[in-house]
């Protein structure tokens, strides 16, 4: 499969043995959704939830952290998804959560792994059909290993502040990284990290919600002095957005691309680490 597909291509293949079809539609805790309840309500055929608010490291302080993977492997299995699956992913998210998905997905071993374009909003503004309740899918294997090469922690990131080996792009609203708006999260600073630069996640989206060419994202990573061609690192406020910028960066044919997976939740509640503001 392609990194990206659409809408006409998910519709045909409806049905086929290896094909499995999740909604990981997660919200901002104060957005008022329910993304479990919104899928219930209505979710393209044949699709599994998988609920990313549950899918973390909960023994580790910092939010939203890659679970473990004897308990990725468990939930995958769960939800049907196993060795030789070909997933396509879909949200309804103003984060783009399928992103975060994929990204795990690709960490953890699976092979197969694309994001619908236009989510599931194009899928209905289409007049495509809807399914309601649960889907329940047979158990299926899921080999589980992790790839901590794409994954970078805090002293990672510490140590590249003078190494600069690697680019280091923020997916967060300008105004968080700039500093001139607080932070949401309690106690923690707002700026951003020493020598990185900003491209907020949206910036990849059409105002119809399917994503940029490739030639025009490498445009955006070329606007900021991105070369995709050398290593880049993404970070965002908590491992979410910075997903969004992994995947582009791949769309447009970066293949030396890692996640911040503490990002600024973990960056900016540290006293010690150096912060910019513009």
């Amino acid at each position: 499969m392609e990194l990206l597909v659409t809408t006409d291509w998910l519709a045909n293949e409806l049905g086929a043995s290896d094909l499995r079809i999740v909604d990981a539609t997660k919200f901002m805790p104060d957005a008022g959704r329910d993304p479990a309840a919104e899928y219930e309500a209505g979710h393209i055929p044949g699709a599994v939830f998988m609920d990313l608010g549950e899918l973390t490291d909960t023994g580790n302080p910092v939010e939203n952290m890659l679970p473990p993977p004897e308990k990725f492997a468990s939930r995958m299995q769960s939800l049907g998804l196993g060795d030789g699956s070909r997933i396509v992913l879909y949200d309804d998210s103003p984060l783009k959560s399928a992103a975060r998905a994929w990204w795990m997905l690709t960490i953890f071993g699976a092979h197969e792994v694309a994001i619908l374009d236009g989510g599931i909003a194009k899928w209905k503004a289409e007049g495509r059909p809807l399914e309601t309740g649960k889907e329940a899918l047979r158990h299926r294997h899921f080999t589980v290993w992790k790839d901590d090469k794409d994954v970078r922690t805090k002293a990672d990131m510490l140590a590249n502040l003078h190494s600069k080996d690697e680019q280091v792009v923020d997916a967060r609203p300008a105004g968080r990284f700039s500093g001139a708006e607080e932070d949401p999260r309690p106690g923690i600073v707002s700026g951003s990290i020493p020598g990185s630069v900003n491209i907020p996640h949206s910036d990849f989206f059409n105002a119809d919600g399917t994503w940029q060419s490739a030639d025009e994202i490498k445009a955006l990573f070329d606007g900021v002095g991105v070369d995709l061609a050398k290593p880049v690192v993404t970070t965002c406020g908590s491992g979410m957005t910075a997903a969004v910028v992994s995947f582009a960066a791949a769309v447009a044919g970066g293949d030396k691309i890692a996640l911040y997976d503490g990002s600024w939740s973990e960056w900016g509640a540290d006293a010690d680490t150096p912060k910019a503001t513009a």
